[in-house]
């Protein structure tokens, strides 16, 4: 993790979506880099139901003329949370509403770059397999192309955990009593392996886990109790079959210590038209973290080299119907 401070944002608010808001923040200024022909970049967070705050440190990429997008989406952090609603309202559609609303609110739905990490990685997937027309490119960071995929090689993670975590976790998922402290001691020995090596963690990650506790309507309802224990709405969810319809660059992101194990991304490595995937050697589920510095010259390189996509696209697409 580097030393050098999380820029302040040159912008925060709330745009209205639906009965609700979403909180956002923006670092670098989004006039200036349309005028300099970038793409602003939008990051999608984990979780679900986690906030922005541990993906901070991507803000930096505004330190190159790229304006860079933080949400909180709905049902957490700044944003409207709302802990009575159901699994029929917590949806991977209505996540994509919002962020499409997100886009308009900006001005930005003409040009921009998508980065989602873990859940935000495959929100971000299901956006570009929508084709959207100003989407330049997509990096998909430490991100399952399916749960399936995900359990299975969570499960094999875990049984190189100490008998004695293993028999803990085991325990209590089958008692249902994984709110108690043994349980979530247990789970820790996991996430400093697969989640993040630093520990203790950084405070803006600290501050994401910090606010699932807090309020854990969505994370509980989508995904389950922990990341390895899935059980939620999300369960059975997949992209496998339709990665080949996402039409701009992809870079596909993990660490080798990654929860999102080779054999998670491989769908995207290998189905998406054009496609790099990057592997950091000395990082887990957060190389934004883990590895700051190279993470954002990989990702600031992919990006710069794709700032053009979106006209290419509208001129193919106008071709294609004219």
């Amino acid at each position: 993790m580097s030393d050098v401070p999380i820029p302040e944002p040159t912008r925060q608010g709330r745009a209205p979506f639906r009965n609700w808001e979403t909180w956002y923040r923006v670092t670098g200024d989004l006039a200036a880099t349309a005028a300099a022909g970038k793409a602003p970049l939008v990051v999608l967070h984990g979780g679900p139901g986690a906030t922005h705050d541990y993906t901070l440190r991507i803000a930096r990429l505004a330190e190159t003329d790229r304006a860079v997008v933080h949400y909180d989406q709905l049902g957490c952090g700044r944003s409207t949370r709302l802990p009575d609603r159901g699994s029929d309202f917590w949806t991977v559609q209505l996540f994509l509403d919002e962020l499409d609303n997100l886009l308009d609110h900006l001005d930005v739905r003409d040009r921009y770059a998508v980065l989602g990490q873990s859940w935000g990685g495959m929100l971000g997937a299901e956006h570009a397999i929508r084709r959207p027309l100003g989407l330049t490119s997509l990096v998909i960071a430490d991100s399952p192309a399916s749960m399936e995929l995900w359990v299975r090689e969570a499960n094999r993670l875990r049984e190189d955990l100490p008998a004695e975590v293993q028999e803990t976790l085991l325990r209590h998922e089958a008692a249902g009593t994984t709110d108690s402290a043994e349980y979530r001691k247990a789970e820790e020995v996991f996430y400093a392996r697969h989640v993040c090596r630093i520990v203790p963690n950084p405070p803006e990650v600290a501050a994401s886990f910090a606010a699932i506790d807090e309020d854990p309507t969505v994370y509980h309802t989508m995904n389950g109790p922990s990341e390895f224990h899935v059980i939620g709405s999300l369960r059975h969810w997949s992209v496998v079959d339709q990665v080949g319809a996402i039409d701009v660059p992809t870079l596909v992101v993990t660490g080798a210590h990654d929860e999102a194990t080779p054999a998670t991304v491989a769908p995207f490595v290998n189905g998406i038209p054009d496609v790099r995937w990057e592997v950091f050697a000395d990082s887990s589920h957060m190389p934004h973290v883990e590895e700051e510095d190279r993470y954002l010259q990989v990702v600031g390189d992919f990006l710069d080299a794709h700032d053009a996509r979106s006209d290419r696209t509208r001129s193919r697409d106008r071709s294609q119907t004219a």
